[in-house]
């Protein structure tokens, strides 16, 4: 395969994958479906969950995946990018694409770790109370489902956040491989050339 047509096929899942990681990170922020908890966490109540406000899946997977993408894509295009100096210059976009994976992939891997913010019973004094109760359980929750039932607010906020935050970290994985394909494919590139004819 020649590497301006690898380019292309690399370049397409990364638009769907930065588009996954975009459309993840805006729904953390509303859950359960429900304005409500972001516009009091606007009002310094702390309501979303810590590691969603890093904004991975936007900035991460989702910009700096999708910037790269796009001169990647044109590295695959006739008369454009397609000539070695093009392919040089995807090796670096492809490698601020694997910082945006890796930058998406570690909070997603620590949102999962450490669990929403809910309303629950605190333990100790029985009384309800805004925290994150699985921050100290290093992820066993995941396993353990009788455990999300301690949330009582935003309802099923547990199953909302593992879901996403789950997406993130298999879109990051993704990204991360194509990224990487994408800087060994850009050298053979920028070395051979990319059979695009304009070299």
């Amino acid at each position: 395969m020649c590497t301006g047509a690898c380019s292309k096929f690399i370049a397409i899942p990364l638009y769907i994958l930065a588009l996954v990681s975009i459309i993840c990170n805006i729904m953390l922020f509303f859950p359960d479906f429900d304005t409500t908890y972001a516009a009091e966490d606007r009002k310094g109540e702390d309501r979303i969950t810590e590691e969603v406000k890093y904004m991975s899946g936007l900035i991460g997977g989702g910009i700096m995946v999708l910037i790269p993408a796009i001169h990647i894509h044109l590295t695959s295009a006739k008369n454009c990018c397609a000539n070695r100096c093009g392919m040089f210059l995807s090796i670096g976009f492809a490698a601020a694409g694997v910082v945006g994976a890796i930058y998406s992939l570690s909070v997603a891997a620590l949102g999962l770790a450490n669990g929403p913010t809910c309303l629950y019973k605190d333990p100790d004094t029985l009384n309800q109370k805004w925290g994150t109760p699985f921050a100290n359980t290093n992820g066993s929750y995941l396993s353990d489902k009788e455990l999300w039932s301690w949330c009582i607010l935003p309802q099923n906020v547990v199953e909302f956040n593992v879901g996403l935050f789950s997406t993130l970290l298999v879109a990051a994985c993704f990204e991360l491989a194509l990224c990487l394909i994408q800087m060994v494919n850009g050298l053979f590139g920028c070395i051979c050339g990319t059979c695009g004819g304009k070299e």
